[in-house]
């Protein structure tokens, strides 16, 4: 039998007293990978507060570009009323690759056997005119 540690820690999504936290803050949106978004309050700035409850572990490249947006208070409304249409030529966002399979790993990388090609020739080495 495991042991739910979820409400006490940070990295499998909102813990217990971030969730009291929010009591009285307007949710705004989620996002398409599950991430819901809260608003309310004030910084010391004036600004208003702006959270994300992430859907699975916390990585903030798993947040949207144009949600991204509103948290930095780029864009003062939520994203699907200040931000155009995506165009469809743009690609959806990934999340960091680090560490997985799909990282990208260039030619001369232990992982694709660590031979990389040789140069070219075009390189001449700097000597001091002594």
């Amino acid at each position: 039998m495991g042991l739910n540690l979820n409400p006490f820690t940070w990295w499998n999504g909102a813990t217990l007293g971030t969730i009291i936290g929010l009591r009285g803050k307007a949710r705004v949106g989620d996002d398409a990978l599950g991430n819901v978004y809260y608003e309310g309050g004030k910084d010391t700035a004036g600004n208003p507060r702006r959270w994300v409850i992430y859907e699975g572990s916390n990585d903030a490249s798993r947040i949207a570009p144009e949600w991204f947006s509103w948290l930095h208070h780029q864009v003062d409304d939520i994203p699907s009323r200040a931000m155009p249409a995506p165009r469809p030529w743009q690609k959806d966002p990934l999340p960091n690759m680090t560490g997985t399979a799909l990282a990208y790993r260039p030619s001369g990388a232990l992982e694709k056997g660590g031979h990389r090609a040789p140069a070219t020739g075009d390189y001449e080495a700097w000597t001091p005119d002594a």
